[in-house]
């Protein structure tokens, strides 16, 4: 079986050793070599040119069998014993012991133990939210400057034609009709990744979204025509009193005024097998909810470094169960099952439908799985890989990377041009990425009840401020230096790439 570009690099970037990343560039050209015979770097991994050095110039050739291009057993017995062998599979990951228990003891030990964690919270402690995130801007600025790259805006209508990309007008961009809403229903998680951009953790208790402002999306929702999505995430936003209620109504509701409506709950899989939730994946059947679940690699190791321990055996486990209630297959179209992977270090990742190739076969092979599509989405350098980042001291290298991988071909599918996000709190903002930035939509209030509803002051909106979504399309998008992100390479988002 072959092992994968990405997954040798994230093992290497989970060292966090001096000279990791050079080495992953160098190791991602060999092997690219290897698979392929010839193809560029760039291609493989768009790396700076500085890390990667001389290329190997080992040929060779390896055979690897696509998904559905395996050859047909040639008896009926071959056949009863693949068949016998998949089911074994399942069932040995399937692990009905550790349905109804909770990773929550797991996580808690792990984060007392966990040095950076500890210095992390005490330093927010110290300057707060606001400051931390004042800090991480600084950072940006200042190895944009050193490189000699101008702010976001500017570099992108230095290379953009405002011609052929029409959401720019003036070094700004501005919305097209609103399709996604997004809503961030709390931030308490039964997890802590490493690389999360909102901090989740099961610390996050307080942060959650209310009866009244879940109510409030929903008539936000149901006032905007041009809405077709509806995305759940948090924090592991099955865990939010509101998640079920806001499911529930929003199909209702669709389904009464004959509306096409996707709803979306970003899983992070391991929520399947806590307490309480045991009817979770009937639930969610019912309703015929979209599950885009997070699944950084196929390889044990690799998911437990950036996830916690025990998180992939939880996951594979919690795969099979949404399989067997039907998702992820084609008898089932209404059954969603989508996989997102994102890199466990600095560097982009790898090309979206060469690497589902992997993932689909990979999953099939050792555990029996099967799901329709993988999303791969860029580390944004903002919060914890923020962090991560500047203690090792590759801030500049980052930026550097996005910059030079720059694509203007992925501004006209920025997400933030047809999602608005919402936060716990009802506060309105262009994207996810901005909401954990607190870069909230600056404009007017719609709101009649307004206590000052003739002034002409501009401030952050929040969700009792506007009457349908449609209000929010005058207001050009707030932009920052971690845009850079969304456009590098194949361009990102939270629905994939764009590009």
């Amino acid at each position: 079986t072959t092992i994968p570009i990405f997954c040798i690099c994230n093992i290497i970037m989970n060292t966090r050793t001096k000279f990791a990343f050079a080495t992953a560039a160098i190791m991602a050209a060999q092997l690219s070599e290897i698979a392929s015979g010839g193809i560029s770097i760039a291609d493989a991994f768009a790396l700076p040119s500085s890390l990667i050095g001389k290329r190997a110039t080992i040929r060779g050739e390896i055979s690897s069998v696509g998904v559905g291009a395996a050859e047909s057993p040639s008896t009926k017995e071959e056949e009863t014993s693949s068949n016998d062998d998949l089911k074994s599979k399942r069932q040995a990951w399937s692990r009905p012991d550790l349905i109804g228990t909770s990773l929550l003891p797991t996580t808690l030990s792990q984060l007392e133990s966990d040095q950076e964690f500890q210095s992390l919270s005490k330093k927010i402690a110290a300057v707060g939210i606001e400051g931390m995130t004042k800090e991480e801007r600084a950072k940006r600025r200042r190895a944009l400057e050193d490189l000699g790259v101008p702010n976001f805006m500017q570099f992108v209508s230095d290379n953009c034609n405002e011609v052929e990309v029409k959401v720019l007008k003036g070094r700004q961009l501005f919305r097209k009709e609103p399709k996604i809403l997004q809503l961030n229903i709390g931030l308490y998680c039964n997890q802590a990744c490493t690389h999360c951009h909102v901090e989740s953790s099961p610390l996050r208790k307080e942060e959650t979204m209310s009866a009244e402002i879940a109510a409030r999306c929903l008539h936000l929702l149901q006032s905007t025509p041009s809405i077709d999505t509806l995305d759940l995430t948090g924090g592991a936003p099955e865990l939010n009193g509101q998640f079920r209620f806001l499911v529930k109504m929003a199909r209702s509701w669709a389904k009464e005024n004959n509306r096409k409506l996707t709803i979306i709950d970003r899983c992070n899989l391991t929520v399947l097998l806590e307490p309480n939730q045991e009817d979770l994946v009937d639930f969610l059947k019912h309703n015929e909810v979209r599950v885009v679940a997070s699944l950084p690699c196929y390889g044990e190791d690799n998911v437990d470094a950036q996830r916690g321990r025990g998180v992939f055996q939880r996951s594979i486990a919690a795969l099979l169960k949404l399989n067997e209630a039907g998702y992820g297959s084609s008898r089932y179209p209404e059954l969603s099952l989508d996989l997102v992977y994102n890199p466990s270090g600095a560097f982009l990742p790898p090309g979206q439908s060469s690497l589902e190739v992997d993932y689909k076969r990979e999953l099939m092979e050792k555990f029996g799985i099967t799901f329709n599509n993988l999303l791969t989405i860029t580390n944004m350098p903002i919060k914890r890989f923020a962090d991560y980042l500047a203690k090792e001291g590759k801030m500049k290298e980052y930026m550097e990377l996005l910059v030079n991988n720059f694509n203007a071909g992925t501004v006209e599918g920025l997400m933030c041009l047809d999602t608005v996000s919402v936060g716990w709190d009802g506060a309105i903002y262009d994207c996810d990425f901005n909401q954990q930035l607190g870069m909230g939509i600056i404009g007017q209030s719609q709101n009649e009840s307004h206590d000052d509803k003739n002034s002409t002051k501009k401030q952050k909106l929040n969700v009792f401020d506007i009457e349908s979504l449609l209000d929010l399309q005058k207001y050009s998008v707030r932009t920052d230096n971690h845009c850079f992100g969304c456009t590098a390479g194949t361009g990102s988002s939270c629905q994939g790439a764009t590009a």
